[in-house]
C-alpha cells in the first residue's frame, strides 16, 4: 500500500449518508445496511445498466458497486458532487477508474484479505481436480455413460512432486503456495518484487525472476494477479507453446489474463492435458467451446462464494461507509493513485 501525505479528507455526512447497493447482499448484511443508512438496494439482483449507475450516484453520498460495476471517468463526471465514497464490495477495483475518482474527491474503499482464503481453496481445488480428471469423471457418471472400474480407465496424474508455477505471488498466491506445500508440490512462483527470505522459506517457494522460465518448466501454472494493462493476455498463444506439453493451467483470478482463443487452440490439439477456470474474458457469456472440451473444469465464478466470505466483505464494507459518513479516514481506503 502506497503512502500518502495528503490524503483526501472524509466527509460528514448530516443524519444517514444515502448509500446505493448494486446488488443483493446477504441478507444480514442487508438489514444491518438498512439500520444504520438511508440505504436503497437492488431487490431484483441484476447487473445495473451504464444508465442506472449513473442515476444511482447522482442521488447517494456512497455507492456500493461489485465487480460486475463498471465506474469510468465519463461516468463519474456525469455523477455530479454529492457522491463522496465509492464502497467497493470486494478486494479487486481494476473496473472503477482511480484517477478519475482522485480528481472528483471521491474515496474508494474496498474488502482486502476477506476472500484470500475462499479463493485459494478454489485454486488448490482445480489445482487437484483438473490433473485427476475429476470433470471429466463426473460427466460420465451423469450421463449414465461409465461402464465400470478398468485398470486403465480415466487415468489422471498425481500432483505429488510436480512444479507449481504461481503467476503473482500476493495474499492469495501466498495461501495457494501454502497449501501446495502441504500436497508435496515443489513450489516457484513469479512475481513484480521477491518476497523478503522468510516468507519464501516459511511457503516452501523459490522465486523465479524469469517469467518465461517459469512457464516453460511449470507442470501446473496458477494466476494470482490482478487485471490492467501490464497483464492484459498475459498468457497468449506465444506462453501457451512454451509449456510444457501436458501441463495444466489454473485461473481464479480475472478473465483477460488468458487469450481465451489461444487457450481453446492449445487444449483442443493437446498442448495442454487440461484447464480449471472460475473466471473468464466475457462473463457471464463463456465460450461454448471451452464448455465442450472435456478436459476443462468451468465455474461460475465461485472464488469468494462462501457465506462467510460474503459476511465478512459486508461488515467490512459497512464499516468503511460508517468511518467514512462520521468524518473519519475509512480503514480500507484504496491509494493507489493517491501520492
Amino acid at each position: 500500500m502506497t503512502i500518502v501525505s495528503d490524503p483526501p479528507a472524509a466527509r460528514r455526512v448530516a443524519g444517514k449518508p444515502r448509500v446505493h447497493v448494486t446488488r443483493r447482499l446477504l441478507p444480514s448484511v442487508e438489514a444491518r445496511m438498512a439500520e444504520l443508512f438511508d440505504v436503497a438496494l437492488n431487490a431484483e439482483d441484476r447487473p445495473l445498466s451504464r444508465a442506472e449507475l449513473i442515476d444511482a450516484m447522482r442521488t447517494c453520498d456512497a455507492i456500493v458497486p461489485t465487480v460486475t460495476d463498471r465506474i469510468d471517468a465519463e461516468m463519474l463526471e456525469a455523477a455530479g458532487d454529492r457522491l463522496g465514497l465509492i464502497a467497493n464490495f470486494g478486494a479487486g477495483i481494476e473496473h472503477i477508474d482511480l484517477a478519475a475518482a482522485r480528481a472528483r474527491k471521491v474515496i474508494v474503499t474496498n474488502t482486502p484479505g476477506v476472500f484470500t482464503d475462499d479463493t485459494a481453496d478454489l485454486a488448490m481445488m482445480l489445482i487437484l481436480s483438473v490433473p485427476r480428471r475429476l470433470g471429466e469423471g463426473s460427466r460420465l457418471v451423469r450421463d449414465g455413460q461409465w461402464t465400470g472400474w478398468a485398470p486403465t480407465a480415466m487415468l489422471g496424474r498425481c500432483i505429488g512432486g510436480k512444479r507449481l508455477g504461481i503467476i503473482g505471488m500476493g495474499r492469495i498466491g501466498q495461501a495457494v503456495a501454502f497449501r501446495a506445500r502441504a500436497f508435496g508440490m515443489e513450489v516457484v512462483y513469479h512475481n513484480r518484487h521477491r518476497l523478503p527470505a522468510s516468507i519464501e522459506s516459511m511457503f516452501g517457494a523459490r522465486y523465479e525472476p524469469d517469467l518465461e522460465q517459469l512457464i516453460a518448466s511449470s507442470d501446473i501454472i496458477t494466476l494470482h494477479c490482478p487485471a490492467g494493462e501490464d497483464t492484459h493476455h498475459l498468457i497468449n498463444a506465444q506462453r501457451l507453446s512454451e509449456m510444457k506439453p501436458g501441463a495444466y493451467l489454473i485461473n481464479t483470478a480475472r478473465g483477460d489474463l488468458i487469450d481465451e482463443e489461444a487457450l481453446i487452440a492449445a487444449l483442443s490439439n493437446g498442448h495442454l492435458a487440461g484447464a480449471g477456470l472460475d473466471v473468464f474474458a466475457r462473463e457471464p457469456q463463456i465460450d461454448p467451446r471451452l464448455i465442450a472440451l472435456p478436459n476443462v473444469i468451468t465455474l461460475p465464478h465461485l472464488g469468494s462464494a462462501t457465506i462467510e466470505g460474503r459476511e465478512h466483505a459486508g461488515e467490512k464494507v459497512i464499516a468503511n461507509i460508517r468511518f467514512w459518513s462520521d468524518g473519519h479516514r475509512p480503514p480500507d481506503q484504496v491509494l493507489q493513485g493517491w501520492a
